[in-house]
């Protein structure tokens, strides 16, 4: 586990002091991963308004929509063991009503055009039904918000479809399967489909007056899936670690990283993306600082997991307020710890290559247009000169080539031709040539080259 400095220590508690007080927040808990573990975590106010103790990392509060990215993971690891395809309509393993074609992969990221809320009561106020009763009311010919795949539109109608194919395909209930394949396996036995002492009670906190209203807490039965989880700091921890990449074996690297990617962005007119979706996980854009989780709120409580994809670091932040801690807090708390604890990068060390990966390395053309090529950790990675974006990375694909992993060139192939003599004479990317020297008349480029050469006009 990390260790920071007190310092350090004091300047994030001094913030979530700060937001408690500003905000009037009746208690809050928040923490930070490194390494592994909590490396801070601190409390303040009190978990049932004026009364109770000051909130610990083992308190248990609301965790709302995070409930969604424990559905995500319980559908994909479905999906890893052949027994579904994102490609699937929902409709053809349960009875899905009038959205019967939309996709398990439309589902999980938000663009299935689906309500975002049930028809009748706000669900998260009242009293859940079943799942008959979900489909009767809420997945009729008005269920359709947008056609399927236009746009991002947040829908927790869609996470209750999706706890329920998890149902259908385990014959056992959602919560059952999360909590069998997920929780126990993570060490995460705080993490409950109804509240466990020691647990915050939420509140409403008057806009104009210094005073709480209690909010009811209901089971959501049907809508479980799409909010109805209580955890804590603790447990948040263990689960931004395992969405950090630290797995134990229960999801693939690649599929994690399938949930990192961005499917769907929130579009605001005028503005860079600083919003999207993958599949269930949240996804942050701060100036190119990328970062990845999900946010969840329920009545009387707010929530959020948001881990930095350049380290792995996470904040964890907790409260029993409706109206919640700012967009900043889990970001400010995070950026104290990347300041003034840095984190010290591995040393870099010589690696062997292939000579035949080496004979890739160096300059290349695609027509006249200058490229290098680098051979770095396995992969190659191919950048114009004169542009100052990212490279494209390929890893090998197991048969001598190289498959594109990012970018325009992903799942793209890149295979080297070789001459008479076995001489690397050309990169085929897709049927895009590349070649030592501008337009290689000995190289197949597409079209030829015209015999007479270059020449002054």
């Amino acid at each position: 586990m990390a260790v920071i400095d007190q310092h350090t220590h004091r300047l994030l508690t001094a913030r979530l002091a700060a937001e408690q007080a500003a905000r009037r927040l009746p208690s809050v808990s928040a923490g930070l991963l490194r390494g592994g573990g909590l490396a801070w975590s601190a409390g303040r106010g009190r978990i049932r308004g004026t009364s109770g103790p000051v909130p610990d990392a083992g308190v248990q509060y609301r965790a709302g929509s995070i409930t969604k990215s424990f559905v995500a993971v319980a559908v994909l690891r479905l999906r890893d063991a052949g027994r579904i395809d994102l490609s699937d309509p929902v409709g053809a393993h349960l009875d899905a009503g009038e959205v019967a074609h939309l996709t398990i992969g439309q589902l999980l990221s938000h663009t299935s055009g689906l309500r975002a809320e049930t028809a009748g009561p706000w669900w998260e106020r009242t009293a859940g039904i079943s799942l008959p009763e979900l489909t009767a009311g809420s997945l009729g010919p008005d269920a359709a918000r947008l056609r399927p795949g236009r746009r991002y539109h947040y829908s927790s109608v869609g996470y209750a479809l999706l706890g329920a194919l998890v149902a259908r395909l385990h014959d056992a209930p959602w919560y059952e399967v999360i909590a069998g394949e997920l929780l126990a396996p993570l060490g995460m036995n705080r993490t409950t489909l109804a509240p466990q002492a020691p647990h915050a009670a939420g509140f409403a906190v008057h806009p104009h007056a210094d005073l709480l209203l209690p909010e009811p807490e209901h089971d959501a039965a049907a809508m479980g899936p799409a909010g109805q989880l209580w955890t804590t700091v603790a447990d948040l921890a263990r689960w931004a670690r395992f969405l950090a990449g630290d797995t134990g074996g229960l999801l693939a690297e690649a599929t994690l990283a399938e949930m990192r990617e961005p499917v769907t962005v929130h579009d605001a007119a005028g503005a860079p993306w600083a919003q999207g979706y993958g599949l269930g996980l949240q996804l942050w854009n701060d100036g190119g600082a990328r970062s990845y989780g999900h946010s969840g709120s329920m009545p009387g409580f707010t929530a959020i997991v948001q881990i930095a994809a350049d380290s792995g670091d996470a904040a964890i932040a907790l409260c029993n307020s409706t109206a919640g801690f700012g967009d900043a807090l889990s970001t400010d708390l995070l950026t104290i710890l990347a300041e003034r604890e840095p984190r010290i990068r591995a040393e870099w060390t010589p690696a062997a290559v292939a000579g035949d990966v080496l004979e890739l390395a160096g300059p290349w053309y695609w027509g006249p247009v200058s490229y290098l090529l680098r051979v770095t950790g396995g992969e190659l990675e191919l950048t114009a000169a004169a542009s100052s974006l990212p490279g494209l990375r390929f890893g090998p694909d197991g048969d001598g080539g190289w498959t594109g992993l990012d970018g325009r060139c992903t799942g793209e192939p890149l295979v080297p031709l070789r001459g008479p003599g076995g001489e690397v004479r050309a990169l085929d990317f897709g049927s895009v040539i590349f070649t030592r020297t501008p337009y290689d008349p000995q190289a197949p480029v597409p079209g030829g080259v015209d015999p007479g050469g270059w020449r002054a006009g």
